[in-house]
C-alpha cells in the first residue's frame, strides 16, 4: 500500500505536534522520579523520627522469668567456681612438670 501525497501533507502538519508529545513525555520521566524520590525522602524522616509503641510479650517463649533465672545463675556460679578450680590445678600441674628454667637465659654468642 503506498502512501499518497495528501496523506504526507497531513502527516508533515502533524509533525510538529507528534514532537512536542514525544518530547513532554521524555520531561516529564525525571519529573516524575524527583517527586517520588521526595516522597520517599519524607516517608524515611517520619519514620525516624515517629517512636514505635512496645508490644506485650505475653507468655511466649521471649517472655523472662526472673524466678526461674535466678536458680539457673546460682548453679551456673557453683559451676564456673568448678571449672576455676579445676584450670588453677592444671596449671599447676603443668608449672611442675615444667622447666624452672625454660626461657630465663637468653644465649647471645655467636
Amino acid at each position: 500500500m503506498a502512501i499518497a501525497p495528501i496523506d504526507l501533507q497531513t502527516l508533515f502538519t502533524q509533525l510538529d505536534k507528534v514532537g512536542k508529545a514525544h518530547m513532554t513525555q521524555r520531561e516529564a520521566q525525571p519529573i516524575h522520579q524527583a517527586i517520588q524520590a521526595v516522597q520517599i525522602q519524607k516517608k524515611t524522616e517520619e519514620q525516624i523520627n515517629q517512636i514505635n509503641e512496645t508490644q506485650d510479650a505475653g507468655d511466649g517463649a521471649e517472655k523472662v522469668n526472673d524466678h526461674n533465672r535466678d536458680h539457673g545463675s546460682k548453679q551456673n556460679d557453683g559451676k564456673e567456681r568448678q571449672s576455676n578450680e579445676a584450670s588453677e590445678e592444671e596449671k599447676k600441674r603443668i608449672l611442675e612438670l615444667s622447666d624452672p628454667t625454660l626461657g630465663k637465659k637468653i644465649d647471645i654468642s655467636l
